[in-house]
């Protein structure tokens, strides 16, 4: 089953390990990933579901709009998750 547009991921493998980023849509059974910095709006990642962790954190639709509202969000929840509140 692969996960909702705007649903944050964690990267399990690959050199964006432990990264966050946001879902963008789906593609020939992979998962458009970006995080707005390394993987901008317009050039998403091609994940496989299986190198991705779920987390119960979505995004609204205003929020993926543009890169900066994705790194807000996802940074956001980066200070959560250090904190130990997820």
């Amino acid at each position: 089953m692969l996960p909702e547009r705007g649903t944050i991921v964690c990267s399990l493998a690959g050199r964006d390990c432990g990264s966050f980023m946001v879902v963008l849509g789906q593609k020939d059974g992979k998962v458009l990933v970006a995080d707005g910095k390394e993987r901008p709006v317009d050039r998403p990642k091609q994940k496989n579901i299986k190198h991705l962790s779920l987390t119960n954190a979505t995004v609204t639709e205003e929020q993926m709009l543009t890169n900066r509202s994705i790194r807000h969000a996802l940074n956001d929840l980066q200070s959560l998750h250090c904190q130990g509140e997820i």
